[in-house]
């Protein structure tokens, strides 16, 4: 026998349909309680003005304008700073005279409406209010650090890793992106140079730091580079080339390869002679040629050896040849890595290299 249906209780789409209005119920709460409370705020200050002038200035209004401007969507707030206007009116009004500093005031306050209409215009493409646009740029800022972040390796190894931005904030053209494939024993990190630098070029960078990251680890490493050069000839930007260099190790074997698409060239350290190689890898930049071929270097990291990738602002300066800056890179690295390779990354990038380019490096040590 089945059976009996219980018409009482709602089944899984009805449940989740009501969780649904729910939740776009106390989201509408939320953003007119905001309003509401903006509203209330502001006819306080009017009537503080008109009561007690002598402790609330006219100026007062510009408080919950500014909270407006941050907190209010862009469909709330131009009805808001109407509202503002109006009350600011009033205000003046029911001055009893009219003086220098009350047409001072005036027209500050009608040069703050404009500039707050003029920045919720601006944040209209985003449809967000202010404060949530600044998150979900933080957002992305933490992501593309996230994605630079070296995973942990198996012991006998050490990666570090080091950036900095010519406009110094977070964004970059420069990024790297690393992960550790087939049971911790494949490393794969690539080291990327966008055109542009600083915040010009960072959001070219969270776009390729993402594309890339899917890609590497997916593919073979010998097609790594040949599809990030595909995925940005797709693109069709004007500046949308960049350069980079990719290393494929094994964790066991300490066998790597290392391709390069317009990038100056990873260089290798053997504990042996202590001795500084120069891996000869070349391609040319993602971007620019359709159906690209990229030469391989080879070799293996016995202990004690290093492999460092770089970008062009650790060689790179105005009026110097980019072989000096490589030389004076090996030299420096030869002195600061003597000993330990313990934060070799940031000891290098802090003292070459040029303060008005980005600049990032890793360096891959056995132990």
């Amino acid at each position: 026998m089945d059976a009996a249906f219980d018409h009482s209780r709602p089944g899984p789409a009805r449940a989740g349909l009501d969780r649904l209005r729910l939740m776009w119920r106390r989201g509408r709460v939320r953003r007119f309680r905001a309003v509401g409370l903006l509203c209330l705020l502001a006819s306080l200050l009017v009537l503080g003005v008109a009561l007690v002038p002598a402790i609330f200035p006219i100026t007062s209004l510009m408080v919950p304008l500014l909270l407006g401007s941050l907190v209010l969507n862009p469909r709330q707030l131009p009805w808001f700073v109407a509202w503002i206007v109006v009350l600011a009116t009033t205000t003046l009004v029911l001055q009893q005279e009219v003086s220098t500093r009350i047409v001072a005031v005036a027209v500050i306050e009608a040069l703050m409406v404009a500039i707050v209409l003029v920045t919720a215009r601006r944040r209209s493409s985003l449809g967000v209010a202010g404060n949530t646009g600044e998150s979900m740029f933080v957002d992305l800022r933490d992501r593309l650090l996230n994605q630079g972040g070296i995973p942990s390796l198996p012991p006998g190894w050490l990666v570090e890793s080091a950036l900095r931005s010519a406009s110094g904030t977070p964004f970059a053209g420069d990024f790297l992106v690393a992960t550790v494939l087939d049971d911790d024993t494949r490393l794969e990190v690539v080291v990327v140079d966008v055109s542009g630098k600083g915040d010009a070029a960072g959001t070219r960078a969270l776009l390729l730091s993402g594309a890339f990251g899917g890609m590497l680890g997916s593919l073979a490493p010998q097609d790594f580079l040949r599809a990030a050069n595909d995925y940005l000839m797709r693109q069709g930007w004007e500046e949308g080339f960049a350069t980079a260099v990719h290393l494929s190790l094994d964790l066991r074997t300490g066998r790597f390869a290392v391709c390069s698409a317009g990038h100056p060239p990873a260089v290798q350290r053997h504990s042996g002679s202590g001795r500084w190689a120069v891996l000869p890898s070349a391609g040319p930049v993602l971007g620019l040629v359709d159906e690209a071929e990229f030469e391989v270097a080879e070799g293996v990291l016995g202990p004690g050896d290093a492999v460092i990738l770089y970008t062009d602002g650790m060689v790179e300066r105005p009026r110097r040849d980019i072989e000096m800056g490589l030389d004076r890179m090996l030299g420096q690295a030869e002195t600061l890595l003597r000993g330990s390779f313990v934060g070799s990354a940031e000891r290098l990038v802090s003292s070459l290299g040029s303060p008005d380019d980005d600049r990032a490096m890793v360096v891959v040590h056995r132990r």
